[in-house]
């Protein structure tokens, strides 16, 4: 399986590998057990995509809640970009069963919500590279 890889830009030409972990999201909520397992489940999300805008769920923040608890049940809450996407049936079957490769989840219930409604401000810095928006976030 190829493994999802994070980039930095650094000094506007050279790019450098980065761990998953240095760059992981501040606004993902995540329990104390969850936390070992991070590496591996950043890994996991950046293979699943948004069929129409072509970049991975991590990276366009779909993500909002990962829970894991002591037997291995995985709660993940996310969203979608807009209501009645075409995805809404397939991705969480998909993220559920990506999940449940990592050694150590046991299950998994994928929920999703509208509240709070998705906004491009999510977008990671390197998703709004790869989709050619201005890295800075509107700021």
């Amino acid at each position: 399986m190829k493994k999802a890889l994070n980039y930095a830009i650094i000094n506007k030409c050279k790019i450098e590998r980065t761990s998953p972990m240095k760059n992981f999201r501040n606004d993902i909520k995540i329990n104390d057990l969850a936390q070992p397992f991070l590496e591996q489940i950043i890994e996991q999300m950046t293979t699943v995509f948004d069929p129409e805008i072509e970049l991975d769920i991590y990276n366009l923040g779909l993500i909002y809640e990962i829970n894991i608890d002591e037997n291995g049940h995985c709660y993940f809450l996310m969203t979608f970009t807009d209501t009645g996407c075409g995805c809404e049936e397939t991705m969480p079957y998909e993220i559920a069963e990506k999940l449940k490769a990592i050694d150590g989840i046991n299950s998994v219930k994928v929920e999703t919500t509208y509240s709070p409604v998705w906004k491009m401000t999510r977008i990671s810095r390197y998703g709004r590279i790869a989709l050619g928006i201005s890295p800075r976030g509107g700021k």
